[in-house]
C-alpha cells in the first residue's frame, strides 16, 4: 500500500518514505468509532500527545476495519500537513485490493496538502479519465484512479507557497525506513553510498546503479548541495525561504543534503503582514476571506463574529465537542469560530456546495451591516473549512488556537528570542537564526550567520582564511621594508646635513663670497666706525687709543699662516692682564656676514682732532695685533670671479689703525 502511494505522489516531486508501522493488536490506544468525525479527532489527539514525541515523523494516518457511517470511506484535515495537531487522517479498509486502499490513503493525504475535490465545475483536467479517474474525484470505484489531475497540482502549488508542508524538505534517516532493503528503490540505505533507481532508469553520473556506489571520481550523487559529484562550499544557499514564516537554507560543506528546512518559531510576527507565524504560515483573517471568496473580500467587522458566532449552530459556531454537537463561541473566542467577510464573489469560489449565509445587523447610530458567513460542504471526508484557521490573529499578542484566543506565550517566543541577543530570530527548533555577522548558538560573537540547523550563510572556505593569511602577511613586510627604507633615508639626511654644516662653519662657498663682497664691505665700515667710538671713550696715562679695524676675511681660501707669523707670534711679550674697572666685554660679531671679495688694504686720512693718549700697556698689544693683521693682508689671495665682477661702487675710506709718534 505505502509503495502504490509513493508511486501515485512521484509525478508531483514528492515521495512518500513509510518510516513506521504500528499494529494494535491487543486494544485501541484512541476510540475508534463508526463516526468518522470523532475518530479522526480522537487519533489526532493521540498522534499529538503520545506518537509524535516518541516517532518523529512528517504525517499520520490510521487504517481501520471499522466500518464508517454513511458513505464516508476517509476523512482528513485540509491544508494540515506538518502541524503537530491535524497532519493526519483516518481511512476505512474497504477492499480486498490493496490498490484501493491505497487510493484512499493518497486521497485523504492529497486534502492534508490543500488539495480539493476534482468537480465538473472546477474543469478540471484528467489524464486518467478512461480508467477510474483522477485521485481525487469525490467518491471512487473500480477501476480505481492512480493520477493526480491538473486541479489537484494547482492546489499543491498553491498550499506549498503558502507555506504547507514546510517539514518535508528534508531527507528521512535511511535507519529509519521500514520494509526490505534493496538497491534501485530510490532511497539510499544502510551500506549504499548512492542509489539512482533500477538499472535501467538510472542516469545519475555520479552513482553505479548495480552497486549503488559511488564511481571513483565522484564525492556525492544526491542532493543540492552535490554539484558536479563535488559538494558545494559552506554557505552556498540551496533553499530559500518560501513565505513570510520561512527561513533559507544553506549548504554546510559537508554533506550533499540542504540541512532540514526551518521557519519561524510560533508566535513571531510576520515580515511585512498583520499576522503571526504559526507551522511556517501566516494566517489572516483576510487572506482566508479571499480563499473564500475570491479577490475584493475582506474580514467583517468584530460585532459580525460577535453577534453570529455566539449562537452556536452549523453557520455560527467554534466547532464541535466530541460529540459532534456545534459549540457556542465565548466573547473571548469570537474571532476563531466562522470565519466572517465582506466583498468578493456573490458565492463563495471553493467547493461545489457552499451556503453562503448573510446576516445584517443594526446599529445604534442607524445603518447596518452586512456580514458574509458560509458552510462549505466539501464531502463527508472533509471538515468545514469555513472556520478560523489556527494560528490566525484574534487580537494584540493574540492567536487562535484550539479554538480559542490565546496570548502568544504560550509558545515560548519571548523566552526563546531573548537568547539570540537582538541579532537573530528564534526558528521551529528553538535554536537562534543569526544575521549574516553573528554566529550561532547564541548571535554573540562575529560569525557567519545561519542556525545550527541551516547552516552559515556566508560562504566559509578555507582557502579564503589561508588566501587572508597571506595577504596579511604580504602587507605587514612589504611595511617592515617600507619603514626600512625610510629610517635610511632619514639616517643619510641627518649625516648629510651634518656635515654639510660642519662644512659651512669652516668655509663658505666661493660664489657666495662673490655675491656678498659690496655687502662686507659696508658691514666691515660700519664695524670699524662701532670700534672706533669706543676707543676714543677709553683713557689711559693721557694717551688716546683707537681700536684696530679688521678687514673681512674669506673663510673659503684660508690664508696660510707663514713662519715669520709664527716666529713674531712666538716672541710676542705676554699681555698683561686688563683692568677690571675698565673691562669691556666683546661684542658679538653678526652670525655669518656674507663675503663677496677680499678688500685692498687703503690708508685712511689722518684725523682731524687729536686723539685721547694711548692708555698704559695697550700700545704693545696693538702693535702685535696690528702686525698680525698687516702680515695676513699681505698674503691674502685674491678671489678671481667666474663671471665678470660688478663695478665696484665708491666706498667709504675706513681708519687704518695706526700709532701716533
Amino acid at each position: 500500500m505505502a509503495n502504490y502511494v509513493d508511486k501515485f505522489f512521484r509525478p508531483l516531486n514528492i515521495r512518500v518514505a513509510l518510516v513506521g508501522v504500528e499494529i494494535w493488536s491487543d486494544a485501541d490506544k484512541c476510540a475508534i468509532t463508526q463516526d468518522p468525525f470523532t475518530s479522526l479527532h480522537e487519533f489526532l489527539d493521540w498522534r499529538k500527545l503520545t506518537l509524535l514525541p516518541q516517532k518523529p515523523h512528517d504525517n499520520a494516518q490510521l487504517v481501520s476495519g471499522v466500518h464508517f457511517q454513511g458513505t464516508t470511506i476517509g476523512m482528513a484535515p485540509i491544508m494540515s500537513m506538518c502541524t503537530a495537531d491535524k497532519s493526519g487522517g483516518v481511512v476505512m479498509d474497504h477492499s480486498d485490493n490493496p490498490l484501493g486502499g491505497a487510493v484512499t490513503l493518497a486521497h485523504e493525504i492529497g486534502h492534508n496538502f490543500g488539495m480539493n475535490h476534482d468537480t465538473l465545475e472546477r474543469g478540471c483536467n484528467c489524464k486518467g479519465y478512461d480508467k477510474g479517474g483522477c485521485i481525487m474525484t469525490p467518491s471512487t470505484a473500480y477501476p480505481f484512479p492512480t493520477v493526480f489531475s491538473s486541479c489537484s497540482k494547482k492546489d499543491l502549488d498553491t498550499s506549498l507557497e503558502k507555506g504547507v508542508g514546510m517539514c518535508l524538505y528534508n531527507m528521512p534517516e535511511v535507519t529509519e525506513s521500514f520494509g526490505e532493503q534493496k538497491c534501485g528503490n530510490g532511497y539510499v540505505e544502510e551500506g549504499e553510498q548512492c542509489d539512482c533507481g533500477e538499472l535501467e532508469e538510472c542516469t545519475n553520473p555520479c552513482c553505479n546503479a548495480s552497486t549503488c556506489l559511488l564511481l571513483p571520481e565522484a564525492v556525492c550523487a544526491h542532493g543540492l548541495c552535490c554539484e558536479d559529484c563535488k559538494l558545494k562550499p559552506g554557505g552556498t544557499p540551496c533553499r530559500d525561504a518560501s513565505n513570510f514564516c520561512d527561513l533559507p537554507e544553506f549548504c554546510t560543506g559537508t554533506s550533499a543534503h540542504c540541512p532540514a528546512n526551518v521557519y519561524l518559531h510560533d508566535g513571531h510576527p510576520c515580515y511585512t503582514l498583520d499576522g503571526y507565524c504559526y507551522n511556517g504560515m501566516c494566517q489572516t483573517h483576510e487572506q482566508q476571506c479571499i480563499t473564500l471568496w475570491g479577490q475584493g473580500a475582506k474580514p467583517a467587522p468584530g460585532i459580525c463574529f460577535e453577534r453570529v458566532n455566539s449562537v452556536g449552530d452549523p453557520y455560527g459556531n467554534c466547532g464541535k465537542d466530541t460529540a459532534g454537537s456545534f459549540m457556542k463561541c465565548e466573547s473571548r473566542d469570537t474571532k476563531c469560530g466562522k470565519i466572517q467577510c465582506q466583498g468578493g464573489a456573490s458565492r463563495p469560489v471553493i467547493g461545489t456546495n457552499a451556503v453562503s449565509i448573510e446576516t445584517n445587523i443594526p446599529l445604534q447610530e442607524g445603518g447596518k451591516i452586512l456580514c458574509r458567513g458560509t458552510h462549505v460542504y466539501l464531502g463527508d471526508d472533509m471538515p468545514d473549512p469555513g472556520l478560523v484557521l489556527a494560528g490566525t490573529k484574534c487580537g494584540h499578542g493574540k492567536m487562535c488556537f484550539n479554538r480559542q484566543c490565546q496570548n502568544i506565550s504560550v509558545f515560548g517566543v519571548h523566552d526563546c528570542a531573548v537568547k539570540c541577543h537582538g541579532h537573530g530570530v528564534c526558528n521551529n527548533k528553538k535554536n537562534c537564526h543569526c544575521e549574516v555577522e553573528w554566529s550561532p548558538p547564541y548571535c554573540d560573537k562575529p560569525g557567519y550567520g545561519g542556525s545550527v540547523d541551516s547552516g552559515p550563510m556566508r560562504v566559509s572556505d578555507k582557502r579564503s582564511l589561508v588566501t587572508g593569511v597571506l595577504v596579511t602577511i604580504f602587507f605587514i613586510a612589504a611595511a617592515a621594508f617600507i619603514t626600512y627604507l625610510k629610517r635610511r633615508t632619514v639616517f643619510r639626511w641627518i649625516f648629510a646635513n651634518k656635515n654639510i654644516t660642519t662644512e659651512k662653519s669652516r668655509s663658505a662657498s666661493p660664489s657666495r663670497a662673490g655675491r656678498s663682497n659690496e655687502a662686507n664691505q659696508e658691514y666691515s665700515t660700519k664695524l670699524c666706525k662701532q670700534l672706533l667710538s669706543k676707543s676714543l671713550q677709553v683713557q689711559e696715562d693721557g694717551k688716546p687709543h683707537r681700536s684696530h679695524c679688521y678687514q673681512p676675511v674669506d673663510i673659503s681660501h684660508p690664508v696660510g699662516i707663514l713662519e715669520s707669523h709664527q716666529a713674531h707670534i712666538h716672541h710676542q711679550p705676554q699681555r698683561p692682564p686688563q683692568p677690571t674697572q675698565k673691562y669691556m666685554p666683546p661684542r658679538p660679531l653678526p652670525a655669518k656676514p656674507s663675503l663677496r671679495g677680499v678688500q685692498g688694504p687703503s690708508i685712511p686720512s689722518p684725523p682731524q682732532k687729536p686723539l685721547p693718549a694711548d692708555p698704559l700697556n695697550k700700545s704693545n698689544r696693538l702693535d702685535g695685533a696690528s702686525s698680525s693683521v698687516y702680515h695676513h693682508q699681505a698674503v691674502m689671495p685674491q678671489i678671481t670671479p667666474v663671471r665678470p665682477a660688478p663695478k665696484v661702487p665708491p666706498h667709504r675710506p675706513i681708519f687704518k689703525p695706526t700709532h701716533l709718534k
